[in-house]
């Protein structure tokens, strides 16, 4: 190239043409998601949001994280209309347990080459997953830049701005013996694990788009969204003291309960309480993966633990299970002895 050759931004590999045409895309999904306290929309500098008046002593809850290797599957099978739902479900999730209502959810999606078409589909996704967690879209960031991602890959990361009244904050602290754990069922594997899962099915050279559970293939069921407990979970505390919740993430079962109780305190979770999906049982089997390892790493079938007091339990599982929930009752919280772990599964 000469020298003396005028460049462009589009040169340098940033198509800001493209940029626009994806924004155009994105406002309509962005308005469907609006909710009270909005008071601007896609496209400022800055996204202004007023809390609602109906709190006293509002306490703002954040949350923030990405989808992790999910998205290495995503590429691999050309599916990217699901993990915005599961980008906004690991922060949503994650500022419920502290029985934060969501207000807004901001995205940052980055690319090497901007792709109008698929990065409107993981927007899709993210719209979505903020209308099944009652709060608005109300910005985020695309961000492309050459060189620094490999063709056809993004990067997706998030977070979400919640509020609960400062007297009604959930911590754990009041758990005692004697309380029930529920367990709302889980999509599937949500967005943990997935560096396993892909050895797994790498290893085990299978067919994917393959029958596996029924009519659903195998992609169909790992690239499953993250199930976004919010509006029940919300309308669970309105009647029903809870005590303590865990979004079972990373570190499964094991490593995510004992982080809402207190000290002195087991929860011993029954393995027969709740039906494994057959997605597990394959991970397993297909990757000898030990049991213990299985519930450290993935949630096994249980996506939320709520801790509610005996006497509730059975209404907890009525008003969840009217509100479109499968919750089992699967275990007790009990005096701890020594130091033994925190959450015991038998």
């Amino acid at each position: 190239m000469n020298q003396n050759t005028a460049l462009s931004y589009r040169d340098a590999g940033v198509d800001i043409d493209a940029g626009e045409a994806l924004v155009d895309r994105i406002k309509p999904l962005a308005k469907r998601t609006l909710r009270e306290g909005v008071l601007g929309g896609i496209g400022g500098f800055g996204a202004l949001f007023e809390v609602p008046k109906r709190y006293r002593e509002p306490v703002l809850v954040s949350g923030t994280d990405g989808v992790g290797t999910k998205l290495k599957l995503a590429f691999q099978l050309n599916r990217h209309d699901t993990v915005g739902q599961d980008l906004v479900a690991m922060s949503v999730n994650d500022i419920l347990v502290q029985g934060a209502e969501s207000l807004f959810f901001l995205d940052y999606f980055a690319c090497g080459k901007l792709d109008v078409d698929t990065a409107a589909s993981v927007v899709g996704g993210i719209a979505k997953g903020c209308e099944l967690a009652g709060c608005a879209l109300i910005g985020g960031e695309t961000a492309e830049m050459p060189g620094m991602y490999p063709e056809g890959e993004y990067d997706l990361a998030g977070f979400a701005v919640g509020v609960v009244e400062k007297s009604e904050i959930i911590d754990g602290r009041q758990i005692v013996p004697g309380d029930v754990v529920l367990g709302l069922a889980s999509s599937g594997a949500h967005s943990n694990g997935y560096s396993l899962v892909r050895k797994i099915i790498e290893r085990a050279a299978l067919d994917v788009n393959a029958p596996f559970d029924g009519d659903r293939s195998l992609a169909d069921v790992v690239m499953a969204p993250t199930r976004i407990y919010v509006k029940p979970v919300l309308a669970l505390m309105q009647k029903v003291q809870v005590k303590g919740m865990a979004h079972i993430t990373g570190g499964g079962l094991l490593e995510n309960v004992p982080r809402v109780l207190p000290e002195n305190t087991v929860a011993e979770l029954q393995k027969p309480a709740w039906p494994r999906p057959k997605l597990f049982d394959w991970l397993q089997q297909a990757g000898n993966v030990a049991e213990k390892e299985m519930h450290r790493t993935f949630n096994c079938g249980i996506g939320m633990v709520i801790v509610v007091p005996a006497e509730a339990a059975e209404t907890a599982l009525a008003l969840l299970s009217e509100q479109g929930e499968t919750v089992y009752r699967i275990g007790v919280i009990r005096a701890r002895q020594g130091d033994e772990p925190q959450t015991v599964v038998l």
